[in-house]
């Protein structure tokens, strides 16, 4: 199956991101989201994004109206009946997620495919609630997408070889770069980072250092572009903790117990770079 248009579920960080990739790869785009206040921030960053991008050399002025003109919005998942490929970029919420899913699956065109974006929830058990379970996957883009070159695909216990080609093609056709994952907890990518970054919690905690020194330690100690309490704000305390929780929940194991001050830290609504407080303030 060859994919021309895509549908994606969220108008967010993540789903705004993968809107103005695979816009700007020549895909037609329908991005939904339940509020019209979010659609039309995403809708507007992207239009910022690329008009930044216009200012700095990195494309010409058509480019900027050919992708936004490839992008359409929408407050109804009905508009996704016509799309190849669906792209749902919800919040990390199990039961969101599979909610989304099954409204998906009534909708699309019986021979459309659908992928999720999420970092750890099982992509075996969201293809479970529908009625085409080998035409599911994983895509797990990065954050930020535009920049970000990885997406981790997964296919589930039923996805098809055929399916998750295609979701592979259509992704390095945004430019990225594709590998596979095995439908574990966390997958690859957050199998391994989730828990330095618990255990960068946990190294506050527990008094061994401070938060500038422990980014500091392992920017300057290990090479890490980003100190992992600066990448935990980035990417949000909130989604941190949720990914521990499938982490320690589907694992078993104690390794994987969420940090008592990230538990904390989301109580008190500090979430990071979302809502100007976590880590740090900005």
């Amino acid at each position: 199956m060859e994919i021309e248009s895509i549908g994606v579920v969220g108008a967010g960080q993540m789903g705004r991101g993968i809107a103005q990739v695979a816009a700007m790869a020549n895909f037609q785009v329908i991005i939904f989201d339940v509020s019209e206040e979010a659609l039309n921030f995403g809708l507007n960053f992207v239009k910022k994004q690329m008009e930044k991008g216009l200012a700095k050399g990195k494309w010409d002025q058509g480019k900027v109206d050919d992708t936004l003109a490839r992008i359409t919005g929408s407050l109804t998942l009905e508009d996704f009946s016509d799309c190849d490929l669906i792209v749902e970029a919800a919040t990390e919420n199990k039961s969101v997620k599979l909610d989304i899913f099954r409204k998906l699956d009534e909708v699309a065109k019986p021979e459309a495919l659908l992928a999720s974006n999420t970092s750890s929830i099982s992509i075996t058990e969201i293809a479970a609630v529908t009625k085409r379970a080998s035409q599911v996957a994983g895509m797990h883009f990065m954050n930020p997408v535009p920049v970000m070159k990885l997406v981790e695909g997964i296919s589930g216990l039923e996805t098809s070889d055929e399916t998750f080609k295609t979701v592979q093609i259509a992704a390095e056709k945004m430019g990225k770069v594709f590998i596979k994952a095995k439908d574990m907890p966390g997958f690859a990518v957050n199998r391994i980072l989730m828990p330095m970054i618990n255990e960068a919690v946990y190294t506050l905690h527990e008094g061994i250092a401070s938060v500038e020194d422990i980014d500091q330690a392992m920017k300057l100690g290990t090479n890490q572009p980003m100190g992992p309490l600066t990448l935990a704000d980035f990417i949000g305390l909130d989604t941190c903790l949720a990914i521990m929780e499938v982490l320690h929940e589907g694992l078993a194991d104690t390794k994987y117990r969420p940090c008592p001050l990230l538990r904390q830290y989301v109580a008190a609504n500090r979430l990071g770079r979302k809502n100007g407080r976590g880590f740090y303030e900005y």
